[in-house]
């Protein structure tokens, strides 16, 4: 499966942004759909991730309550909605996808196996 990332830009702290992972060659159903972030001089982090039925979603502590990952399999899709921003969410975020059974959600970067390029996102104070 190919992922592509989109949707990121400039928002202002408090403000809400969507950002979308598109898969295409395969079926997104196929897959748990992570995302992952990377702040300016930091490692990549897990942020969320929902399961290939959808019925399982896990989220990093910093983002809980503010993030949240849907799927739209119709489409291909698996949204990030991100509400409530902070400074300290600027980063490039990047969506992955690991292949496993219905109900598995993954939080560690090892376990998916594709990649999407990234989009980024600054939250300007």
């Amino acid at each position: 499966v190919q992922l592509q990332a989109s949707g990121g830009g400039l928002v202002q702290a408090g403000g809400s942004l969507r950002v979308s992972c598109k898969a295409s060659r395969y079926t997104i159903s196929r897959y748990a759909v992570g995302w992952f972030r990377q702040a300016p001089g930091k490692e990549r982090e897990f942020a969320a991730v929902a399961s290939r039925s959808g019925g399982t979603a896990y989220y990093a502590a910093s983002v809980q309550g503010r993030f949240v990952i849907s799927r739209d399999n119709a489409k291909n899709m698996a949204p990030l909605l991100m509400s409530s921003l902070k400074p300290e969410d600027t980063a490039v975020y990047y969506c992955a996808a690991a292949f496993g059974s219905s109900d598995y959600a993954p939080s560690l970067q090892r376990a998916f196996d594709y990649w999407g390029q990234g989009t980024l996102v600054t939250v300007s104070s």
